[in-house]
């Protein structure tokens, strides 16, 4: 089972992200061992999350979420919350 994430990070800015383990990722964001990005913007918390079965359906889904816009990601976190 693969998830898809999205990461809320100390600037306000968001990081959209894949694995097989979301919580293990997501110490390494915070380690600082996961991504350039996330190194320099500095991880706050896991802001969503959804389960995906294969790992290329969770890559393609992954594309898709980063393609959107940072008012879509924001109304895709909000709309999880609700549920």
């Amino acid at each position: 089972m693969y998830s898809v994430y999205i990461l809320l990070c100390a600037d306000g800015s968001l990081y959209t992200g894949m694995t097989s383990d979301v919580q293990r990722r997501f110490e390494q964001h915070k380690a600082g061992k996961a991504s350039h990005y996330t190194r320099s913007h500095k991880v706050k918390k896991i802001a969503y999350q959804e389960q995906i079965g294969t790992r290329g359906d969770a890559l393609k889904r992954e594309a898709v979420i980063k393609k959107m816009s940072r008012v879509d990601k924001l109304e895709l976190i909000k709309q999880k919350k609700k549920n």
